[in-house]
């Protein structure tokens, strides 16, 4: 694989596939140009607050685009990713978009972890008419966004079944007050809503909602307004910096008072554990909400160990349990793979038919799922709540499911 390093952000990054370009040339013209590839762009934050998010977003597109290359391609051309770091920011992320229409071969364009970001990116994405495929942002309103046609496509959390699922298990678990701690951007007001109206509809009284900004460290004064609120447990909803802070701030509370926390996923984004400590964490009855486990022997057999497999071109010792924020490789893999087969449909590389394809797509076995319809018209999620599975740290830092 070609990488351009040192890529600054007003500069492309395309990752070429090794060897598809010579393969893809007829041995009668071996000094004609080479096919040129259809470009898939990636904007997200690989290199700070979710670097492990967005690198494992990278890292599952390449293996589907590599897989696809193997196999020929798409419409006789091979694909190839254009990675663009907007590191969290929601204005780098609205120049991603510029920068990376600019270039017609660019059919498609993935997001990143942060749903302030791609709700940033709305606008020019449907003034560009380009498909905007989400394998990670989870606000609601980044799919129900009010354009339409609607370009976007998301194979991941949905905030408005998020919300109820985690409210649903600490109903299930006996708690009947529970308490909010959520960062204050558009993703933390899209939970805000789904977990009180989830609450209502399942017996459980929300004590209070505590609100804290990206960067926040101090979190001793919101757990004194929980514990004051008379809160059994807490529903977090951050990023992996504050969300490590937060888990901190409760391991440090005295046994007896420290709160259960059943989380959103977004403290699996970034480097959660090295910032919180595997002690420190093992003090604390940590819970989270996930899509995919490589240690799920439901899931495709073949396609998990051609993905484990094929991680190991970056670390040759990963093994199903150690593949950081598998929810983004599988999620990325899956959704290339509808991509690629979208272009098929559309016979043409076109953003407008493929937009069209992409609600057209007929059953598909991916690595996530069998997706019956991956999308209609009417529905551009990939997932729902029935997807959904609570996870936990181990001891060795690494997450696995927590079986019911």
């Amino acid at each position: 694989m070609m990488h351009i390093k040192g890529c600054h952000k007003r500069f492309m990054c395309v990752f070429a596939i090794m060897g598809v370009v010579l393969s893809m040339m007829t041995p009668a013209t071996v000094d004609s140009e080479p096919v040129s590839p259809i470009l898939i762009g990636l904007s997200a934050d690989v290199s700070t607050v979710a670097v492990e998010g967005g690198i494992a977003i990278k890292r599952g597109a390449t293996i589907a685009i590599n897989e696809i290359n193997q196999q020929g391609g798409v419409l006789g051309r091979p694909l190839a990713l254009t990675v663009l770091d907007h590191r969290g920011n929601p204005s780098r992320g609205l120049d991603d978009i510029e920068t990376l229409v600019v270039d017609k071969e660019v059919i498609a364009i993935l997001s990143g972890v942060h749903t302030p970001v791609a709700l940033n990116q709305l606008k020019a994405i449907h003034a560009h008419k380009i498909p905007f495929l989400i394998p990670w942002a989870a606000g609601t309103p980044v799919v129900d966004n009010g354009f339409e046609p609607n370009y976007v496509f998301r194979l991941s959390v949905r905030d408005e079944w998020a919300g109820g699922f985690l409210v649903k298990k600490v109903a299930d678990q006996g708690y009947k007050k529970v308490g909010l701690l959520l960062e204050r951007t558009g993703w933390g007001r899209s939970n805000e809503k789904s977990m009180l109206k989830a609450a209502a509809t399942f017996g459980l009284e929300v004590t209070s909602v505590q609100w804290f900004h990206w960067g926040d460290k101090m979190f001793a004064q919101h757990l004194s307004e929980l514990k004051g609120s008379k809160a059994e447990a807490i529903l977090l909803v951050a990023n992996a910096p504050e969300g490590a802070s937060a888990v901190k701030a409760v391991a440090a509370l005295p046994e007896a008072d420290r709160f259960p926390i059943y989380s959103h996923w977004g403290i699996t984004g970034g480097n959660f554990i090295e910032q919180v400590g595997l002690e420190t964490l093992q003090s604390v009855d940590l819970n989270f909400l996930q899509t995919f486990s490589f240690l799920n022997p439901d899931n495709h057999p073949d396609r998990q160990r051609f993905v484990i497999s094929s991680y190991k071109q970056w670390d040759d010792a990963v093994t199903a349990a150690t593949i950081p924020s598998a929810v983004g490789v599988a999620h990325a893999y899956d959704l290339v793979h509808l991509l690629a087969k979208a272009l098929k449909q559309a016979g043409v590389v076109d953003k407008v038919k493929v937009r069209e394809q992409l609600e057209q797509l007929e059953p598909y076995q991916g690595l996530v799922k069998h997706y019956q319809k991956p999308f209609t018209p009417k529905n551009h999620e990939a997932l729902d709540e029935s997807d959904y599975i609570l996870a936990r740290f181990t001891n060795r830092g690494t997450i696995e499911p927590v079986h019911d």
